[in-house]
């Protein structure tokens, strides 16, 4: 427990005096962000805040986690170790296509190619390290690692986590387009997982997760770094996270679930993203086949807005939903360990 504290804790300290330390240097250099023509009119507003904030919450998730461990005299593990190594690796792809949006001041980064490739290396690379070199268990999983029952085999495996991980990776950045929205939101899912995390290690005879503790104080670091972040990065935002950012937050969200054996308890831990995610697939099916437009625009805040919502308006009722998504998790979780101890 001293562990998780001092991880969240730190991570959270570390990401709320280092972002105005960046924020200052990204004015200086006169890295704004870009805004999308086609986008929503109130955000021209925006144009110049500060972006790449990503970096700060990244670096203070990573130096909250390691320096948990010295505190708390807790073991590294390869798990949790890959964990940070992948977040790390996305956040390298997001701050390359955050980097040329700042450099040639333009609202396109990498472009979707380079940057959907880079993600699925990425995955490809730490699917089969976890699978080869950390020993994760192979079965598709609901809730812990025998829930359904069904072994999927080391290369189904891989292909699989590949999936997971470049899905949610995207599934956060098209989330992040107002102030605070990704942050808040993602703070919800990796509270409940470091939760989880250290109940798996509580009862590690029913979920075999031997790097529990381990991936629980990564989940609380990046909730801390996430959070620390948000301080400055609620509406009106002082800064942008950027793609650095967003790619880190769902690509470490992703691995967390994928090692901690809840590979379909991601979409309703995650569901505010999975939401976000089905608006733009619905909008452009219905445009490629019906040539109509089911939403003002997609994303889906970005629909409440054209439709009148303030933008805080929006953020907040959409922490609230992801909120409630994260907890119904937690509760599912809770509700099969009842029913599986009940047998013990």
């Amino acid at each position: 427990m001293i562990g998780l504290m001092s991880a969240g804790g730190l991570a959270l300290l570390i990401a709320g005096v280092s972002t105005p330390l960046l924020i200052r240097w990204l004015r200086r250099m006169r890295f704004g962000q870009q805004i999308r023509a086609d986008g929503p009119h109130m955000h021209l507003a925006k144009a110049g805040t500060p972006t790449m904030g990503g970096v700060a919450l990244v670096v203070a998730a990573v130096a909250g986690w390691l320096l948990a461990h010295a505190v708390a005299k807790v073991t590294f593990t390869r798990s949790g170790a890959l964990v940070i190594l992948v977040t790390v690796a996305a956040a390298a792809v997001g701050l390359v296509d955050d980097w040329i949006k700042v450099r040639h001041r333009r609202s396109l980064g990498l472009n979707k190619r380079g940057k959907f490739g880079a993600l699925v290396v990425i995955a490809i690379g730490y699917a089969v390290a976890l699978e080869q070199w950390a020993g994760v268990d192979t079965h598709l999983s609901f809730t812990r690692w025998n829930s359904i029952g069904f072994e999927l085999g080391a290369a189904f495996w891989v292909v699989w986590a590949t999936l997971v991980v470049v899905g949610t990776a995207n599934a956060v950045n098209l989330t992040d387009g107002l102030d605070g929205l990704a942050s808040g939101s993602a703070t919800f899912c990796f509270a409940v997982l470091a939760i989880i995390g250290y109940w798996q290690y509580r009862h590690y005879s029913i979920y075999h997760v031997a790097s529990s503790l381990d991936l629980a104080l990564v989940a609380v670091a990046l909730a801390g770094g996430c959070l620390g972040f948000l301080w400055w990065n609620a509406a009106p935002a002082r800064i942008f996270m950027g793609d650095t950012g967003s790619l880190a937050i769902g690509t470490g969200l992703a691995a967390l679930c994928l090692q901690m054996n809840l590979d379909l308890l991601l979409p309703i831990i995650g569901g505010l993203f999975v939401i976000v995610t089905m608006s733009v697939v619905i909008q452009v099916v219905a445009f490629w086949v019906f040539h109509r437009r089911v939403f003002r625009m997609a994303p889906l805040h970005h629909h409440f807005e054209l439709a009148g919502w303030p933008e805080t308006t929006v953020i907040v009722r959409f922490w609230i939903l992801g909120g409630l998504f994260a907890a119904l998790g937690l509760g599912i979780f809770y509700a099969d360990f009842l029913q599986v101890s009940n047998l013990h």
